[in-house]
């Protein structure tokens, strides 16, 4: 019976900024999604589980040997596979036995594990990293690869627990599939964070972070958003109520004032026949009579509007970013790209030709692996080509990397904007920021400490918005720890956006909505003309 319990979860970052407050949450055997916008601290949670955060208050107990496969690996360096997947002392204690050395430290390294090798090989296998060996480097593989290469690692150990943040990002549609394998026949205690509704779909049931509180849900997440939609056609329709009560209640105390006013007038012009003192005590009894009626009716109107805002507040609202392009036109036919036999390493083989005209929507596809993102840092001016001829328009090219590595982790966003838009005045700057949802202290955060979500958008901001205004943007897998709504405004911008663009990605339904009109596979180190799926 694997599980994972959080019982009574606060946690707030160093400078005090609360995160969760007294926070229960259980996810037993089986398959549980968790959703929340960007920001909301989902990720921060799976490392609460996982160890790598230490609660503030609260407790957190995992029953059975946890794997943990992060939101943000590292897609750099030096470490090889077999040091990914936590196995090279050992492969290296095999390889020094194989050798002939029979010191009694390789024996104890090795203990009972002398199939480690082949362990290892199957799992590779089974993800589609087949051709990749063991000494191979980490920054020889592909985004896509490193994920794939991550879960690998974690499956290696067997867990009974395991807990993956947004697992489908960079990964090609092969690579998705071989997931969806993975989780369709997982047996023990599942817990994902993803924005693929399709994997999602996979879920027994989904949890829904809110404003620090799990909600749980019976059912995948197409179950969950019908009947997310059904409450929110009553929270509307309890708003509708509540409000044509309030206006009753108002209409009708409004209606009291006046009939009370018109007794204190009446009271005020009775028979003069009658002693003063008996006028003067009519008229007291009226006004005494229009205050509690006033009273009453007061309470009723506050009572009303107590129910209007209850029902406001049922309503929740996502925030959405406001993004928009920077104002920019490319001339029909212009060329802001050319390179001839381009090479890198062993990279497109004889030579690749690519040429970018205005304002081409490019879709550029392809496997894990193939070369996609080295062809985009080329083209951006990142990487010199090791053979080719290129040449670019004169105008500004804005790349977004999938490593999402342009950014100072130690500065905060408002620093970074800053840096790129150094004539932007500082209130037009910090309005852009709240635009994509940095306001106050979130604004002034490390990069380092946001989610992966709010990273992204800090490097889109400081990308799309810097100075002077791209006539070309590279978007290397832009929509990855992106929420629904954050994709959705991402899908709108790009489509009023006047210039060109090239385009990695894995998301169909995201490639389909920005009107890509043209489609490029990179194969075999050559690019084909396709049709965009």
């Amino acid at each position: 019976m694997s599980s994972i319990i959080c019982s009574a979860l606060s946690f707030s970052w160093s400078d005090g900024t609360p995160v969760f407050a007294d926070l229960s949450f259980t996810a037993g055997p089986g398959r549980t999604g968790l959703v929340a916008p960007n920001g909301a601290g989902k990720s921060t949670l799976l490392k609460l589980i996982a160890g790598e955060h230490t609660p503030t208050e609260g407790s957190v107990t995992v029953d059975g040997v946890l794997g943990y496969l992060p939101q943000t690996l590292p897609l750099t360096g030096e470490p090889t596979v077999a040091e990914v997947l936590g196995i090279a002392p050992v492969v290296r204690a095999l390889a020094a036995i194989e050798a002939g050395d029979t010191d009694e430290e390789h024996f104890a390294v090795v203990g009972t594990d002398w199939d480690v090798e082949d362990r290892a090989r199957v799992q590779l296998d089974r993800l589609g990293l087949a051709g990749v060996a063991l000494d191979r480097r980490l920054d020889t593989l592909s985004g896509g690869q490193v994920v794939t290469l991550g879960l690998a690692a974690q499956l290696l150990a067997d867990p009974d627990v395991l807990v993956l943040d947004e697992p489908t990002n960079n990964l090609d549609r092969d690579g998705r599939a071989r997931l969806d394998a993975v989780v369709r026949e997982w047996k023990g205690c599942l817990l994902l964070v993803s924005h693929d509704r399709a994997l999602l779909d996979r879920m027994d049931r989904i949890a829904e972070l809110d404003q620090g509180r799990v909600q749980v849900h019976g059912g995948n997440f197409t179950s969950w958003e019908a009947a997310r939609q059904a409450s929110r056609e009553v929270a509307e329709k309890n708003i509708r109520n509540a409000e044509q009560q309030l206006k009753r209640e108002k209409r009708e105390m409004q209606q009291a004032r006046e009939r009370a006013a018109r007794r204190s007038g009446n009271a005020a012009r009775t028979n003069t026949d009658i002693p003063r003192i008996i006028q003067g005590g009519l008229k007291r009894r009226a006004q005494e009579s229009a205050a509690k009626a006033d009273d009453t009716h007061g309470n009723r109107v506050d009572a009303a509007r107590a129910r209007l805002d209850a029902a406001e507040r049922s309503l929740r609202e996502d925030e959405a970013m406001a993004l928009s392009l920077p104002d920019t036109e490319v001339p029909a036919g212009r060329t802001v790209f050319h390179g001839e036999r381009l090479r890198v390493r062993d990279l497109f083989g004889d030579g690749l030709d690519l040429v970018v005209r205005g304002p081409e929507r490019i879709a550029l596809l392809g496997a894990n692996g193939v070369g996609k993102s080295t062809l985009l840092r080329v083209v951006s001016g990142a990487l010199t080509p090791d053979a080719g001829l290129l040449t670019r328009a004169e105008g500004r090219v804005a790349y977004l990397s999938q490593r999402l590595d342009l950014l100072d982790p130690a500065l905060s966003t408002a620093e970074s904007l800053r840096a790129v838009t150094p004539g932007m005045p500082e209130p037009d700057r910090m309005n852009l920021l709240a635009r994509f949802l940095f306001r106050g202290p979130r604004a002034h955060l490390p990069v380092g400490a946001l989610s992966g979500g709010e990273r992204l958008r800090a490097t889109l901001v400081c990308v799309l918005c810097a100075e002077p205004a791209p006539h070309l943007l590279l978007l290397d897998e832009p929509t990855n720890n992106l929420d629904l709504l954050g994709v959705e405004q991402l899908t709108a911008a790009l489509n009023a956006y006047r210039g060109a663009f090239v385009l990695v990605s894995h998301d169909e339904r995201f490639l389909a909505d920005v009107g890509v009109d043209r489609g490029l596979r990179l194969a075999e180190g050559g690019l084909t003309e396709v049709d965009v799926p």
